[in-house]
């Protein structure tokens, strides 16, 4: 039997699999760790979707005389999905109220919804949310998904967008303690949402520049690599987390003076490649 990826010879050599399902497993681990998924198969030339892959798992190799593994980046399967779920959003905000029942059922079984139930949880919990009249209400999660679907098409300038708030933001965390301390829990607590939101953006557009192929082990922030210096900002952030949930404001204060605010400003040069 012949395999190949996206049409072109893979030099995939079969050990002891038996059937189109073993062969797909074993290729997982392999696309995942290249930023790809799999979004379908042909079989003797014969075009099987994404969507009907398990009707094929249980297929005797000896009755194959070619297979042909067809891939899509990660960024790609995600920016389709998110899309759809935009159009989704659109569609039950029109539709009739005794419609909208039935609605977040079926979308549940949706290629988008599988794909964001995997890949993406966050977007799938609020989208199920907003289908059954909770949470976000469809135009706030619109806004979420395009915003995501913005970071997906063009990362560094979406990255741009945020150079000053995360100037800003050094400022505010220094600020901190001193917030803490004179009863401003008000513009603290402001202070700790504005950058858990900037925090994560930053991380998420590091996660897409990471499967992209962006060469981001050779770049350097202080004395460290950047995954290096990712990873010990995430240890304060964690460290910022614990101390909040515990009002620990004394710890929580040092913790954004001294390791996060200096951090933030390096950590967004040095994934924007300044």
């Amino acid at each position: 039997m012949e395999i190949s990826i996206n049409g072109e010879k893979g030099g995939i050599t079969l050990e002891q699999e038996k059937t189109a399902g073993e062969v797909l497993s074993g290729l997982e681990n392999w696309l995942r760790n290249s930023g790809h998924r799999l979004s379908g198969i042909k079989i003797n030339e014969e075009l099987v979707k994404a969507v009907s892959l398990g009707d094929v798992f249980d297929r005797d190799l000896g009755d194959i005389e070619n297979m042909d593994i067809l891939t899509s980046s990660w960024a790609e399967l995600a920016a389709d999905a998110l899309a759809a779920l935009i159009r989704d959003l659109c569609d039950f905000e029109e539709s009739d109220f005794q419609d909208r029942s039935r609605f977040a059922a079926e979308w549940i079984e949706s290629p988008s919804s599988r794909f964001l139930s995997e890949e993406i949880p966050e977007i799938h919990a609020w989208a199920s949310f907003a289908f059954s009249g909770q949470g976000y209400s469809p135009p706030e999660l619109k806004l979420i998904a395009e915003e995501r679907l913005r970071e997906l098409g063009d990362p560094r300038a979406e990255l741009g967008k945020i150079g000053k708030l995360v100037e800003e933001l050094e400022k505010r965390l220094e600020d901190l303690p001193l917030d803490f301390q004179t009863g401003k829990d008000r513009q603290a607590t402001e202070t700790i949402q504005i950058f858990s939101a900037a925090a994560e953006k930053i991380m998420r557009i590091y996660a897409i520049l990471k499967v992209e192929g962006y060469d981001l082990i050779s770049r350097r922030v202080e004395d460290k690599t950047l995954p290096e210096y990712v990873e010990e900002f995430n240890t304060a952030l964690r460290e910022l987390a614990a101390a909040y949930e515990a009002k620990d404001m004394v710890l929580a204060g040092d913790i954004a003076e001294y390791e996060l605010a200096p951090r933030l400003t390096r950590l967004f040069a040095g994934i924007k490649g300044d």
